[in-house]
């Protein structure tokens, strides 16, 4: 493995590991996390905390540098506590990269979608807009679920949406009634009054509950009305079918080739 270019100042990778399965991990990825001199940072909740992103690297047998870090990230929606937070991470980013050397924050999933990634990119850019920013896409966990229940998110013209559950079931509500599609990420607190929405929409058999998708822990349940009541990990998620959607109309493009004749135009 050689060694990236060497520039005065590193560059930051989001490096996206999959949901688990390191066997998911891109090629892409498993090269960046090889290089010489490279620093490994990850997220954890607080410094007593594990790192679920730093746990799938390791799994795939590959072995931690010395020059390493763990930048915390609580789980609270106090924004001024999380922008701390954010700032002292990006800082201490910031120090590595103006000494040369390139850091891989190691993400689970993929780092463009919900990941702390994008608030810590936004804060070292605050910082220094001359530094260089590399985002490494990854697999995420309701495509590795999609896979594992052998059911395709979208069909032809099927329409999808992907949100937080926190959202609320209003909007879960709506958005039931505007796509063929739904996925429900980080379904734990709303898990009973979700499941009581779908029944009453009669969507069960429509819908499907993974937790943990795509590791040795993951469980699939089919039949969510039994999850009524349960504990369920932070690491879950639901897809959920709606194949009685009244649709309107769909607009369909097409190129066209002259058939020879003026004003005449057919689509091929």
């Amino acid at each position: 493995m050689t060694d990236k270019n060497n520039n005065k100042t590193g560059t930051l990778y989001g490096v996206s590991l999959g949901p688990g399965d390191p066997g998911l991990m891109t090629r892409r990825a498993w090269d960046i996390l090889q290089w010489k001199n490279i620093f490994w940072a990850y997220p954890v909740k607080n410094s007593n905390s594990d790192s679920y992103a730093l746990n799938i690297a390791l799994r795939s047998g590959l072995a931690m540098p010395a020059d390493n870090a763990a930048l915390i990230f609580p789980m609270t929606h106090d924004v001024e506590k999380l922008a701390r937070y954010w700032l002292n991470a990006a800082q201490r980013v910031h120090e590595i990269l103006r000494r040369g050397q390139d850091v891989a924050f190691l993400v689970e999933g993929d780092a463009s979608t919900y990941s702390t990634f994008g608030h810590l990119a936004r804060t070292l850019k605050a910082l220094d807009e001359a530094l260089t920013v590399e985002t490494i896409a990854g697999v995420t966990s309701f495509n590795s679920a999609a896979a594992r229940l052998q059911t395709p998110l979208a069909d032809v013209d099927d329409t999808v949406a992907i949100i937080p559950a926190g959202y609320g079931l209003h909007v879960i509500d709506d958005l039931l009634q505007r796509f063929d599609t739904l996925v429900l990420l980080k379904v734990k607190p709303l898990l009973d009054e979700i499941i009581d929405l779908l029944g009453s929409r009669g969507l069960h058999e429509h819908s499907h509950f993974i937790e943990k998708a795509g590791t040795a822990e993951e469980r699939i349940v089919r039949d969510i009305a039994s999850l009524k009541g349960q504990k369920v990990n932070y690491l879950s998620l639901m897809i959920i079918k709606n194949p009685g959607r009244e649709r309107g109309e769909i607009i369909r493009g097409c190129r066209k080739k002259s058939t020879g004749i003026p004003q005449q135009e057919k689509c091929i």
